[in-house]
């Protein structure tokens, strides 16, 4: 009786143990600030990055507790007031929908939890309602804009590149979700930044793909078969659209024998980078990840504090009082 009553003791402490592990991978949160963070998909490439940045920036800090929304504002809502019932000192939302940030504000305020959007840029309005709602991000326009001068350079560079010698590039537009500032903004500026440096342009198809490779893998070759060589560049709002378009090319017959399309998307994440080396992507564009998820951090970090978040105590510029803005970088085989 005496070896099963210490077997049945130790066993007991090995699983308290094995439950006081904190959600960052803490040895021990319970003297650390708890914090929510809600994704608004688990399986988004470039969300992905942010959540294990976000993960490692709160090592140490924050006792974080990160959440799959499931692509549903409704579940997304509901984790919100659980993070409410469970008294955390911080929030971090990525919005399902940006125009219902509005709703998670109110419940953060009437609560009194600081609020930190990342990534989807909440209307103006609706972050203007608490001075305690701040956004992480970058702006989408950049990124627009360097799309274009990547496809800019390329055709100035490579007179085959305009197959059918019009003078005019027809390109495709795969384009993220309707609706959502990244996919308008980045669609409406790289197609400007082509035409301010004094290219013509003829859009032969556009389409959305939502963010996705398989989604973006049909649409190419959807485009293909309707446009065939008359395609001459492909403009895609995010990486995982480009991958898929180039995965289309590549059943067409591209990237082998001299024929070439050039392809540029948004993200620079893993599986681009190793697309730039094979030199099937064109170029991409670093959304930085790192510094998103570092930044959210630290944002929620002072404000768990109950601080205000200042240049000084957090090491990121607050613009308006508001925003942190994480830059782009242009990403082609020449810069790697």
């Amino acid at each position: 009786m005496k070896k099963w009553t210490a077997a049945l003791v130790i066993g007991a402490v090995a699983v308290t143990a094995a439950g006081c592990g904190s959600a960052n991978g803490e040895g021990s949160s319970s003297s650390l600030p708890k914090a929510g963070v809600a994704i608004y998909k688990f399986d988004d490439t470039f969300m992905s990055g942010v959540r294990s940045a976000i993960d490692t920036a709160a090592e140490g800090k924050l006792a974080v507790d990160i959440v799959d929304s499931q692509n549903s504002q409704p579940t997304q809502n509901d984790k919100v007031d659980l993070f409410i019932t469970k008294k955390v000192k911080a929030m971090a939302v990525n919005p399902v929908d940006r125009t219902a940030a509005g709703i998670v504000i109110d419940k953060a305020q009437k609560a009194n939890i600081p609020v930190v959007f990342i990534n989807r840029e909440p209307l103006a309005d609706d972050l203007a309602k608490w001075d305690k709602a701040f956004f992480v991000g970058a702006k989408a326009e950049e990124s627009g804009t360097m799309e274009g001068e990547i496809i800019a350079e390329y055709w100035k560079a490579h007179p085959e590149a305009d197959k059918n010698g019009d003078g005019v590039l027809q390109y495709v537009m795969l384009k993220g979700e309707p609706g959502h500032q990244d996919a308008e903004l980045r669609t409406k500026f790289s197609v400007q930044a082509i035409q301010d440096a004094g290219i013509k342009v003829e859009k032969v198809a556009e389409d959305t793909a939502m963010w996705d490779r398989v989604k973006g893998q049909e649409k190419m070759a959807a485009f293909l078969a309707s446009k065939g060589d008359s395609i001459e560049a492909v403009l895609a709002n995010n990486d995982d659209m480009a991958l898929g378009a180039i995965e289309a090319l590549k059943a067409a017959g591209y990237f082998k024998d001299n024929k070439f399309m050039p392809v540029v998307g948004v993200d620079a994440t893993d599986p681009a980078n190793q697309a730039l080396k094979e030199g099937t992507l064109l170029g991409t564009v670093l959304n930085d990840a790192t510094n998103q998820g570092k930044a959210t951090v630290e944002l929620m970090r002072v404000l768990a504090a109950g601080e205000t978040p200042t240049k000084e105590n957090t090491g990121f510029e607050i613009t308006d009082g508001k925003y942190v803005w994480i830059p782009y970088q242009k990403v082609t085989q020449e810069s790697k």
